[in-house]
């Protein structure tokens, strides 16, 4: 069987930042690379999802949606008590929200890559780590081979946690998570309290290379305006995600 070489990137978890899509955007016209994968949670956030949902509608990357992608698109047309759900609503429009409405939970893009948000069954739940009472730790190589049983691609790319990891599962199987272009930290209440950081600023994705059959991996950190991000999050009364974009860090 004849193996396509290819390079690709990785873009996930924009969370409507739309000031580090633009640098990841520029970034990547200027190496030239065609095939961008987006892993999901594109638009949602206390920032600028309007103008996110049109840049990406704009380049008509693969895309999968993402848990919060799903939520807009649950939320639509009815009322909602939480403000940010409430700002996203009513910032876009009705092709944004057709557009969200359309993308799948998980494909197979053109080079053979399995693509998910979390994991493969579900989009809330991360597929690389594991969470517990004790925090964040690394699902072991047998338990990642049975989360992907329903898969039978050897390259998955996937997001949700915006840590950018690559793990081996025990078949062999390699699993790439992307990172976050937009949010470098958070805190989360589910399954159990836990936070995932970054530690800088930075907007975030990947480069993945096959040439000969051999596999490159590259995690692209860049700066941008995060400033600007983090005063549109205090304007939207998001003092947490303010912190978080100045700092990666929770």
């Amino acid at each position: 069987m004849t193996v396509t070489d290819f390079k690709i990137a990785l873009i996930s978890d924009i969370h409507g930042n739309t000031w580090a899509l633009e640098a990841v955007l520029e970034d990547l016209d200027s190496r030239g690379i065609q095939t961008v994968l987006n892993l999901g949670d594109s638009v949602y956030g206390p920032l600028d999802p309007a103008g996110t949902a049109r840049l990406l509608m704009s380049r008509n990357f693969i895309t999968v949606a993402g848990n919060q992608d799903r939520n807009i698109v649950e939320c639509r047309g009815r009322n909602t008590d939480i403000p940010t759900m409430r700002y996203v609503l009513d910032e876009l429009d009705d092709p944004a929200l057709d557009w969200l409405e359309s993308l799948p939970p998980t494909r197979v893009a053109e080079e053979d890559i399995f693509l998910c948000h979390g994991n493969p069954e579900q989009d809330d739940r991360y597929l690389i780590e594991q969470i517990g009472p004790g925090g964040v730790r690394l699902n072991n190589p047998v338990r990642l081979d049975a989360m992907l049983t329903s898969v039978n691609q050897n390259l998955i790319a996937c997001g949700h946690s915006h840590v950018f990891r690559t793990v081996l599962t025990a078949t062999g199987k390699l699993i790439i998570n992307a990172g976050s272009v937009g949010l470098p930290a958070y805190q989360d209440e589910e399954p159990f309290v836990h936070t995932m950081e970054n530690g800088s600023p930075h907007a975030r994705y990947g480069i993945v290379t096959r040439t000969r059959g051999r596999i490159a991996i590259e995690q692209i950190i860049l700066s941008y305006n995060w400033k600007r991000a983090a005063d549109r999050a205090a304007e939207n009364n998001r003092k947490d995600w303010q912190k978080w974009l100045l700092t990666g860090r929770t």
